[in-house]
């Protein structure tokens, strides 16, 4: 942090520790418990980083104190994303296995699609974020309510 406590370096994704540990503690007691290093950890890593960069910079280099709504500027802390423990894992070409309700908890999370039903369950996620990235209606629409609920 700097000398106003605000952060100036950020790590998201996989180059993270993506956890913030307590000493004495087990996992679960954490601030921040062990976060899957898989991509939609991530982007939520990344939006809680870029909202926060912008934040500061207001707040630093343009003496902006609050939002439009009057709301005063605050930095946001990272938290455990509510879609971290799911994760979509490919087995080939046809074959793919789905696991949802995964937590720091070894062996937690339920496996409750796989195979060919599964494999397209990916190629959906796949097309509608690549949709999302190249600014695509269909992509846009989907992405925004997983990434606002």
């Amino acid at each position: 942090t700097d000398e106003k406590g605000y952060p100036r370096i950020y790590a998201v994704g996989d180059c993270n520790y993506s956890c913030v540990e307590e000493p004495g503690k087990k996992p679960d007691e954490w601030p921040i418990p062990p976060i899957p290093k898989i991509s939609y950890p991530g982007e939520e890593m990344s939006v809680i980083a870029c909202k926060n960069i912008d934040k500061i910079d207001k707040m630093i280099f343009r003496g902006v104190t609050t939002d439009f709504f009057g709301q005063k500027l605050e930095i946001s802390d990272m938290h455990w994303p509510w879609g971290a423990g799911m994760f979509a894992t490919s087995l080939g070409p046809d074959d793919a296995c789905f696991v949802a309700g995964a937590n720091w908890i070894k062996n937690s999370g339920l496996m409750c699609v796989w195979g060919q039903l599964c494999a397209v369950q990916k190629e959906i996620i796949e097309a509608s974020k690549v949709d999302e990235c190249a600014h695509g209606l269909v992509g846009r629409l989907i992405w925004h309510f997983v990434h606002h609920t």
